[in-house]
């Protein structure tokens, strides 16, 4: 005997299915980089609503067998899991998504499975619907049965931008540009909802957010920069602007300790995976509880771990919001006498230096990096890890065989370096020789970093002489000719504030800078026509940087950016010209071949009081010259 449902059983089932599908038809345009494939799959889901509706509004005596039952059922378990996938894609983070695409296309595809196992359970030619639904269902059952064998072709562009995005520092606006668009976070609002979705993944996790999250909080902050550089008005129209000025913005509730329900200032993470303000968690602890103040589960430990993206969030909300800035309380220019860190800050510190000093090769790289991630959050934290002596360990790491640590130890050096007391004692300890020899050996991060490193250090003059002395310059010119274009950019700053210092200025021309700077000036897509122009000004003041830059031919280049370039490039480019004009007769008149005359004039009238001053006493000269030839002419007759 074969097992069937009545009709109302039939009928309830079937009314679920045609609800699952509504729903998911009925869900809100995805807008981040999974559109394509979450579009798709709604569309084909949407297309067996038909199916359903037909059956239910058919014979209700008729009975089901049991095959096809069990279709429906699996179905719709797939149907209530592909919801909960596409709203978890639509409310979740934009950019945890797209970093994480290769888990978030796996779960897409094993929907397209188990849906398309579902429908090959169920029989359509035993089914009493029409031959045009029939037909219908088959397709779809097709193209999901298509699907399951083809993923959805990776997206490359997105992939690269990331990538640029997350290694350099000053991405480029139009990569930025993209990424934006590309993954709908154009507006204050938008980027507002990603710290949120951003701030409830780390609450979810339940653990230590790690190095992922980090870069998602970074990269929230470039795209956040550029919204705001792009379109400072964002999100707020005239009428909001009055209200703003009577109204204070509504916190967050995730913002808010749970205890104070105070806008948090240095939130931080217990064991239970929940996050409050730092006074407020350590009054409760000291006065002897075991359990979280929330959720009141024993704790494991007492152990606070500082929440750095939430930290971030809650600023880049509070400086979309006008509100200011939470000031973290006992930092470490207000901390108890004879104590230049809070009681846990320095016991980390100390534990962090412990292992650089005394840890094997593993807990060095570990250390190195910890230390790195925390010079890098605030200037207290580069006065502490400074004080505690990090400084000296740090310099000897930098000539480890590890080349992870290695990198994690310049760049921590660069970090530390912001403070201008800093500066002083990486010097002192020797750093300098140590750090050209990464510059010359290391990977390509860590000869990228310490070209930073060398340029923080050269703003103050002796240094300029020590790095020139140490054999820098030709490393960066190297760097200059094969970093990536953060790396390049390094390089050339770094080069531009060594050659302020006479001495260095020949070291540069003899090393062959000049021919790399002419290429780099020459491709106006390289992005590096700025610093070219810049560091080829600086050089031209010397004399045997204008003969090094008079024999590359450079009349040409330096009048189309005259005749074309951003007013400072143009002035920039009228002092190389006019040291060349000055110093050498058959310069100016190259000049005068190329039609400097024209371009000249131009600028006199509309560049900048510098620019003017150049061209017009170049202009000058062509006169004088011109003067000269008549003269000649005259007198050969």
């Amino acid at each position: 005997m074969i097992m069937g449902l009545t009709g109302d059983s039939k009928g309830q089932l079937l009314c679920q299915l045609a609800e699952l599908v509504k729903e998911i038809s009925g869900l809100p345009e995805c807008r981040n980089s999974c559109k394509k494939t979450h579009g798709t799959l709604v569309r084909r889901i949407k297309l067996l609503s038909p199916l359903f509706e037909e059956l239910r509004d058919g014979n209700e005596e008729s009975m089901v067998k049991i095959e096809e039952i069990k279709g429906f059922e699996l179905l719709k378990s797939a149907l209530d899991s592909t919801k909960k996938l596409l709203q978890s894609i639509n409310e979740g983070s934009k950019l945890y998504q797209a970093l994480q695409k290769d888990q978030v296309a796996y779960k897409f595809q094993q929907m397209t499975e188990t849906i398309e196992a579902a429908l090959s359970e169920i029989p359509y030619d035993k089914l009493d619907i029409s031959e045009e639904i029939r037909e219908q269902i088959e397709l779809v059952h097709a193209q999901f049965r298509r699907a399951k064998g083809r993923p959805e072709s990776p997206d490359l562009q997105l992939e690269h931008d990331l990538a640029i995005v997350q290694k350099e520092k000053d991405p480029d606006p139009a990569i930025l540009k993209r990424l934006s668009d590309k993954l709908q976070l154009r507006t204050i609002n938008d980027l507002t909802k990603e710290s949120v979705a951003l701030h409830e993944l780390v609450i979810a996790s339940g653990e230590d957010p790690g190095e992922r999250i980090e870069e998602m909080a970074s990269l929230l902050k470039k795209l956040k920069d550029f919204v705001l550089t792009e379109n400072p008005e964002a999100d707020t129209s005239e009428g909001e602007k009055g209200l703003m000025k009577h109204r204070s913005p509504v916190i967050p509730d995730d913002f808010r300790c749970p205890i104070s329900l105070e806008l948090m200032k240095d939130p931080v993470i217990v064991s239970t995976g929940q996050t409050y303000e730092r006074s407020c968690i350590q009054k409760w602890l000291d006065a002897g509880h075991k359990t979280c103040p929330k959720t009141q589960q024993t704790l494991l430990h007492t152990a606070l771990t500082p929440n750095y993206v939430l930290k971030s969030l809650i600023a880049l909300w509070c400086e979309s919001n006008g509100v200011e800035l939470p000031k973290k309380q006992g930092t470490c220019r207000s901390r108890k006498a004879g104590s230049s860190a809070s009681d846990c800050d320095r016991t980390a510190i100390i534990t962090l230096l412990e292992k650089l000093a005394n840890g094997n090769s593993e807990q060095q790289r570990a250390a190195a990096g910890e230390l790195r991630l925390l010079a890098k959050r605030n200037a207290d934290n580069r006065v502490c890890i400074a004080e505690a002596g990090a400084i000296p360990l740090l310099v000897e790491l930098l000539s480890s065989t590890d080349p992870r640590t290695q990198e994690h130890a310049v760049t921590a050096l660069l970090n530390l370096s912001i403070n201008d007391s800093n500066k002083g004692t990486i010097v002192n300890a020797g750093a300098i020789p140590d750090i050209v020899d990464v510059l010359k050996n290391g990977s390509m991060e860590a000869r990228e970093n310490a070209a930073a490193t060398l340029f923080s250090l050269s703003v103050i003059d002796e240094n300029k002489v020590a790095i020139g002395a140490a054999g820098a310059i030709p490393a960066l010119i190297k760097l200059l000719c094969e970093g990536s274009p953060r790396g390049k950019k390094d390089a050339a700053t770094a080069i531009f504030n060594l050659s302020i210092y006479q001495g260095n200025k020949a070291r540069a021309v003899r090393a062959g800078i000049v021919p790399p700077l002419m290429r780099l000036l020459k491709d106006a897509g390289g992005g590096m026509v700025d610093e070219a122009l810049a560091i080829l000004a600086i050089l031209a003041s010397h004399h045997e940087g204008r003969a090094a830059i008079g024999q590359a031919d450079p009349i040409p280049v330096l009048l189309e950016v005259i005749r074309t370039g951003s007013p400072r490039n143009r002035e920039n480019a009228a002092a190389i010209l006019w040291s060349l004009c000055t110093s050498n007769l058959e310069q100016l008149k190259i000049a005068k071949d190329f039609g400097a005359e024209e371009a000249l004039k131009d600028l006199s009238e509309t560049g900048t009081d510098r620019a003017k001053r150049k061209a017009g006493s170049i202009l000058e000269l062509l006169q004088q010259l011109e003067v000269k030839e008549d003269a000649v002419s005259l007198s050969s007759l």
